[in-house]
């Protein structure tokens, strides 16, 4: 019989170790810090040594808690990888696909029964999430907007997105001048791309078209681009939008581009975690979603 102390000290304890804080610890493990601190201190009743300096604003580890932090660390993650490892053998032939809400809803959604029509034994999950998903637990795979520069993943080039002005032919716009008198229609990008010259807006675009209107940033806003979209295929103005999200609205002729000038804008990637690489389910999206965008402009 195992002489163990109690998990939830060993978990405070690592925990707390590897973020050098108390708080951070309980942050993490959804608990008051006073919670961590007793937790540790009754490790350290149980073991008979102090396992951490106190300091201020944070802790340092003893030499007595230098020894047992690997340990400790290292049982925890075998844990995890084998928690996981039953979970993924319970949801056998499940395949989970990550993207952004409005990739997935513009082109992923409309494709999922290509998926299942190619492999009737799996089942197709899609995570619409415009956060970062831990491509180690929560996704097998995942579609990317970005600059492409992901550490530590595995990256498969798919297409570069371009931008430019869209519109329903009922609003007949056919020269500068009518672009002039049409209803702008924009959208917020995320924190972390606003600031990026790759998020394009409409002083970006007329610029060098060589285009003044009146005021390039009135007219309609939207805080989620998806809802830009729809603005514009409904006629209410004129979108400077994805044409990768736009597509098929513009091989059915329901949005026209009156304008030739595109804008390159960021990439879409396939990532996933090079310890998925040999998942069936990570080698079927990689087969699935090379085959179902392998043009340049995302068609």
């Amino acid at each position: 019989m195992r002489k163990l102390p109690p998990l939830s000290a060993l978990r405070a304890f690592e925990a707390a170790a590897r973020r050098a804080s108390f708080k951070h610890a309980a942050d993490e493990l959804s608990v008051t810090p006073t919670a961590v601190s007793h937790q540790i201190r009754l490790l350290e009743e149980l073991l008979g040594v102090k396992l951490f300096e106190r300091q201020t604003r944070k802790v340092r580890l003893t030499a007595a808690g230098h020894l047992l932090f690997p340990a400790i660390r290292d049982g925890l993650d075998g844990m995890e990888r084998a928690v996981l490892s039953v979970r993924r053998a319970r949801q056998a032939n499940v395949a989970t696909l990550t993207s952004t809400v409005a990739f997935m809803a513009r082109r992923l959604a409309p494709r999922a029964g290509q998926f299942r029509a190619a492999h009737p034994d799996w089942t197709l999950r899609l995570d619409a999430s415009d956060q970062i998903v831990d491509l180690d637990s929560d996704a097998d795979a995942a579609i990317r907007y970005g600059t492409g520069n992901y550490p530590g993943l595995v990256v498969e080039p798919l297409f570069r997105d371009r931008f430019a002005p869209v519109c329903s032919p009922s609003l007949k716009l056919r020269s500068a001048a009518d672009l002039k008198r049409a209803t702008l229609i924009h959208f917020e990008w995320g924190p972390g791309a606003r600031d990026d010259e790759r998020a394009l807006v409409w002083r970006q675009w007329l610029a060098p078209a060589g285009i003044e209107v009146p005021d390039p940033e009135a007219g309609l806003a939207f805080t989620e681009e998806i809802h830009a979209v729809q603005a514009t295929v409904a006629g209410q103005g004129v979108g400077l939008l994805s044409l990768t999200l736009v597509a098929e609205e513009l091989a059915s002729g329901v949005l026209v581009q009156p304008f030739p000038l595109a804008l390159e804008s960021f990439r879409y990637d396939l990532v996933y975690s090079p310890r998925a690489a040999d998942r069936p389910a990570t080698r079927l999206l990689s087969e699935w979603v090379k085959a179902t965008f392998p043009g340049s402009d995302g068609r």
